[in-house]
């Protein structure tokens, strides 16, 4: 087996990196190890979450995910899984589903990677991510793969997302965001499909852009990795604000009204302020990656929070989450899991609980952002390479350690490689933007010359 999960999922270029025959393959695996994980009998909720024979699926608009679609269901249909096919649907809803219905998900979606690219993200019964060991006994059962047994599973089409809009919509209390203009891009992705109905159903007065998918225009200009589009388009029409999701919704990006980008960590600082003023934050404790800006940090130590740190990439964070009891967590990406309400990162949920923040307040986006934190400049360099490097932090040691001499405690140093990605990340945080950029762009050389 060539592929390997990484951060999330499983992810390559279409039809060369990521075959038809691997999807298949990787149904028929992935439900031979989900369907064996057996329910723990000293708890007595575990009936409800016992894994079922049943898997729901979806995906985005990508050219090649209904190819991808269909080989992923028939390889869970020939051992015996029965498939709800969701067909365009975000990784929210299908991971609610999942839980909804207490059975398996799995997703077709390379998130925000260009249309060329394509996932497989894959949901434990009850909507859960899975956890490093059992993907390692997936990616085990792909190299012993036999023949399938006499068990056929059925596959039939099911597009109803009442149950999750009425999910979302639940985030507001029984209020409404009426009076709020907000601008959504919806990056051509899975979420043309839901969300604009989500937003429009809270009373919010929604101008929908990046909606018309054709196959190729997934994430391109748009969306959460390109919030410039978004922010062109509120002040274009005098909206309130501007949010913008990635290609499967999982994660979301705003803008206030002077078109000026809310990242992730300000999202999660409001949110995280909201809730605890509201005796909502459990434990008073957030959920953070090492991304994570340090500003972040300070913010919230000044009021009274507490940060949890995890890797990188928002299964980390719901396994922290999960394993402290805390309720709110994210990645400066746009990843914010609200954990009371889901079993992941749903950039419209995060959408809907920051416009509710915004209408509440009586004030601004942008006051109640600049209010939440102060971010440190911070500079993001990523290093093409022929092939991932693990372990590039402790490879490329001398070099950081000598960066991090010269920053002293004003400055922070990030070298990883990416989860998804042949890319080496290199983050640099510093007291200035100029020497942030000057660290990075050492770092940046260094891991050019050695591995580029």
């Amino acid at each position: 087996m060539a592929m390997k999960f990484g951060t999330d999922g499983v992810r390559g270029a279409a039809n060369t990196e990521l075959t038809v025959d691997f999807a298949l393959n990787l149904g028929r695996a992935a439900a031979q190890v989900l369907l064996r994980l057996a329910p723990d009998p000293d708890d007595p909720g575990s009936i409800e979450r016992a894994p079922r024979n049943i898997v729901v699926l979806g995906g985005d608009t990508r050219e090649s995910t209904p190819m991808f679609r269909a080989a992923l269901g028939a390889g869970f249909a020939s051992e015996g899984v029965d498939v709800i096919d969701m067909v365009t649907a975000t990784t929210p809803l299908v991971a609610f589903e999942a839980q909804r219905l207490g059975v398996m998900g799995a997703v077709i979606s390379a998130s925000h990677n260009p249309f060329g690219d394509n996932g497989i993200k894959l949901f434990a019964p009850g909507g859960t991510k899975l956890p490093d060991d059992v993907e390692g006994q997936i990616e085990a059962a792909l190299d012993v793969l036999g023949n399938p047994g006499a068990l056929i599973g059925r596959i039939g089409v099911h597009h109803d997302s009442t149950h999750y809009v009425e999910h979302v919509l639940d985030m507001l209390g029984g209020r409404d965001l009426s009076g709020i203009k907000v601008v959504l891009d919806t990056a051509n992705g899975a979420g043309t499909v839901v969300a604009p109905d989500v937003l429009r159903a809270s009373g919010a007065d929604v101008i929908v852009i990046a909606n018309e998918p054709d196959g190729r225009n997934i994430n391109a200009g748009c969306g959460a990795t390109h919030p410039e589009f978004v922010a062109a388009a509120v002040l274009e029409h005098g909206a309130d604000m501007g949010v913008a999701l990635d290609g499967d919704a999982d994660r979301l990006i705003a803008v206030d009204h002077t078109g000026t980008v809310v990242d992730g960590d300000h999202i999660i600082a409001i949110c995280a302020a909201d809730l605890r003023a509201r005796g909502q934050l459990a434990n008073d404790t957030v959920v953070v990656t090492v991304m994570t800006n340090l500003g972040f940090r300070l913010a919230m130590g000044a009021a009274g929070i507490q940060v949890v740190e995890t890797g990188v990439g928002d299964r980390y964070v719901l396994e922290a989450l999960a394993l402290g009891g805390h309720s709110l967590g994210g990645e400066q990406s746009g990843h914010v899991i609200f954990a009371d309400h889901a079993t992941t990162g749903d950039g419209l949920l995060t959408a809907v609980a920051l416009i509710d923040i915004v209408k509440r307040s009586g004030t601004t986006l942008e006051a109640i952002a600049s209010q939440a934190m102060t971010s440190l400049p911070q500079v993001l360099v990523n290093v093409r390479v022929g092939e991932r490097v693990p372990d590039v932090a402790i490879r490329l040691g001398d070099e950081i350690a000598a960066v991090e001499a010269e920053l002293g405690a004003t400055g922070r140093v990030l070298v990883r490689a990416s989860g998804t990605e042949p890319l080496i990340r290199v983050m640099v945080e510093a007291a200035t933007a100029e020497r942030a950029q000057a660290a990075a762009d050492q770092l940046a050389a260094a891991a050019h010359s050695r591995f580029g």
